[in-house]
């Protein structure tokens, strides 16, 4: 049975009140969902960090999945404003994005970082997401490489990781990276990744409603951010999803 992963991040778009009334709806219309109860269909959500515990508690007794934004490289300790892995494992967070191009670009982390973080999430049970992606569009090759080149320095051979393909370029843009091009690139991953279930490819990149269905089987899901704060555009991807595996 083909399994499709969506997750949704909300950045830093949301404020408190507002971050809860979107878990609320979400996590409503995602255990709602046939194929999300019988597992053909993986729903994880990324809140800002202080909205962890809150979604934790809200997703109890649902398959929905609790991703944090990030995490520290540093264990428990004298670190004063960071969340270390240990604590989001603790709270019940089961997933780490790592590595997105905006924390690349804002807080200057490096693939050496990445892998930092990367081995603190995998030492305490979180499963890293890992954000990989070209800064220029060029020829699927060249991104593939560049992408391979960001996963060989920043994960262990043959952990398990889900990889979410960012093209740069498609970030915050109107429109995702065209089909045909993902579909290359994703594939030419694959091919290098081995395993689909212990590394899942996932699209992101201004991703949205009716896209999934465009890129056909070269990807495993999708990574939505701001298209998806609107919850009805969530709800139509869910139903695309499923349509997909049915």
């Amino acid at each position: 049975m083909r399994t499709l992963r969506i997750g949704v991040s909300l950045k830093a778009y949301f404020g408190y009140r507002a971050s809860i009334s979107w878990l609320e709806a979400a996590i409503e219309l995602a255990a709602a969902s046939p194929a999300v109860r019988d597992g053909s269909v993986e729903v994880f959500l990324a809140p800002s960090t202080p909205l962890l515990e809150t979604a934790v508690r809200l997703s109890r007794n649902t398959p929905i999945v609790v991703c944090a934004q990030d995490c520290s490289v540093w264990p428990t300790g004298a670190h004063t404003g960071e969340t270390t892995a240990e604590l989001l494992a603790e709270m019940g967070v089961s997933m780490v994005e790592l590595g997105h191009a905006e924390r690349r670009r804002d807080q200057g982390e490096t693939d050496a970082v990445i892998a930092r973080k990367t081995e603190a999430a995998t030492l305490w049970g979180l499963t890293p997401l890992i954000c990989v992606g070209e800064p220029e569009r060029g020829t699927p090759a060249d991104a593939a490489r560049v992408c391979l080149d960001q996963l060989t320095r920043t994960l262990e051979p043959a952990a398990p990781a889900l990889i979410a393909y960012e093209p740069v370029w498609a970030i915050g843009a109107d429109h995702p990276a065209d089909p045909g091009y993902v579909s290359e690139v994703a594939t030419a991953l694959r091919e290098h990744l081995g395993d689909r279930e212990q590394r899942p490819i996932l699209y992101g990149g201004s991703a949205g409603p009716g896209l999934l269905h465009s890129l056909g089987p070269a990807v495993d899901g999708l990574f939505l951010g701001r298209f998806a704060h609107d919850i009805r555009n969530f709800d139509r991807v869910l139903d695309e999803a499923a349509a997909a595996v049915a």
